[in-house]
């Protein structure tokens, strides 16, 4: 996982590097989605099924809402 600085302007506008818009093949004027999480913001090219399939999918992956609830709130009490 590759982790950079980027600068936001005064306007509030960020440059996505060419390198990962050509490895997530978003075009001139392609559109991202931006999830804000409190203490982070994820970023990812939209149309590919959107963060909610991402999230889905993991939810999924890690034995359903129920499965993952309890594994949060024994791992992270102060969550429940």
């Amino acid at each position: 996982m590759a982790i950079a600085d980027y600068r936001v302007s005064e306007r509030g506008q960020m440059a996505l590097p060419a390198e990962a818009r050509r490895r997530w093949n978003i075009a001139d004027g392609g559109t991202v989605e931006v999830a804000d999480l409190g203490d982070a913001l994820v970023i990812v090219p939209a149309g590919r099924g959107g963060l909610r399939s991402i999230v889905s999918s993991a939810i999924v992956e890690a034995g359903g809402y129920e499965a993952l609830a309890a594994k949060v709130s024994q791992e992270e009490p102060e969550l429940a």
